[in-house]
């Protein structure tokens, strides 16, 4: 199937170097404002109440939300847990509060209009657990993006390994600057998605990488820049398949999937955009920087047995 059926090739590398120049831009944008504001960590990076209560009917969770804004739990967290008459409230600490007095005022916010409410539990995480969940976190994405690197250098070639991982940590950076400057809460399953987008950028760059060097074997004269060219035209049909259906779904789980999801979408949604972007722009982009030519992906020529002797008279 062909959404697009190109008679001429797309010069993309055309506009690589201002691409470059405005992902320059937005990295160190998105390091400003970790470095400003920071992420606005979740419940389980830093920590807090947890609270189960339960209703004789269905508990209405955004009813459930507005009474607790309205006593100064902004931050509260609300789902059901298990049925629809079980909820599961997540509070984050309070200086000098403790996680029982806490759970007092809450109970007494939901029965502020008369409903019949039941404490079921009271837990609280402790910040140590937070901290250990940042720290193991980090070091996955970092262990993840060391393995492509070794995997890609080994696949393919040092340059587009270079590319590939260069491709990834713009896209995680990005990412993780957008949460930070919109101050969307970060937590496990945005951590999760930040992973997923990880992957989805790689798939994409390994085909791209693979038909450049399909490309510099088959087509005997050209240079790099139009080999790149003639690569990211052949895939560009594919890339547009696959991120539209993968966006399609994003799109309904944004709107349809509930408040608790909204960063998972939002994450994948904006790492599925740059992703396919750094696949293109990013992974070519650093290659040829780096110099990557016909001679580096050619496969290496293997002497035949005897082939040194001399010839018999």
């Amino acid at each position: 199937m062909q959404l697009l059926k190109l008679s001429e090739t797309v010069n993309f590398m055309r506009l690589r170097i201002p691409a470059m120049v405005l992902s320059t831009l937005l990295i160190i944008g998105s390091f400003v404002s970790l470095g400003v504001n920071s992420l606005n960590w979740g419940l389980d990076f830093t920590g807090g109440t947890l609270i189960e209560v339960g209703y004789e009917d269905s508990a209405d969770l955004e009813a459930i939300r507005l009474q607790l804004n309205e006593s100064n739990f902004e931050d509260a967290i609300v789902q059901n847990f298990g049925s629809s008459q079980d909820v599961l409230i997540r509070i984050a600490p309070r200086d000098g509060v403790k996680a029982v007095t806490i759970g007092e005022q809450v109970l007494a916010a939901l029965r502020a209009d008369g409903t019949a409410v039941d404490m079921r539990r009271i837990e609280f995480v402790g910040p140590n657990v937070g901290e250990e969940l940042t720290e193991q976190g980090g070091l996955a994405m970092l262990v993840a993006l060391l393995c492509i690197l070794v995997y890609v250098a080994m696949r393919f070639e040092w340059r587009f390994a270079l590319g590939s991982v260069s491709a990834l940590a713009h896209d995680v950076i990005l990412t993780l600057g957008l949460f930070s400057v919109l101050q969307i809460e970060f937590d496990l399953t945005v951590l999760a998605a930040v992973l997923a987008v990880i992957g989805y950028s790689l798939n994409d760059t390994i085909v791209v990488c693979d038909r450049i060097r399909e490309n510099f074997r088959k087509i005997r004269k050209g240079e790099p820049v139009e080999i790149i060219n003639i690569s990211l035209t052949q895939t560009l049909n594919r890339t547009i398949i696959t991120s539209l259906t993968t966006v399609l779904v994003l799109v309904a789980l944004f709107y349809k999937g509930g408040a608790l999801i909204h960063g998972f979408a939002t994450a994948l949604l904006f790492g599925v955009v740059v992703g396919t972007y750094s696949s293109v722009y990013i992974a070519s982009s650093v290659a040829l920087a780096l110099g990557i030519s016909k001679e580096d992906l050619m496969p290496p020529q293997v002497e035949k047995e005897g082939a040194d002797l001399d010839p018999m008279p």
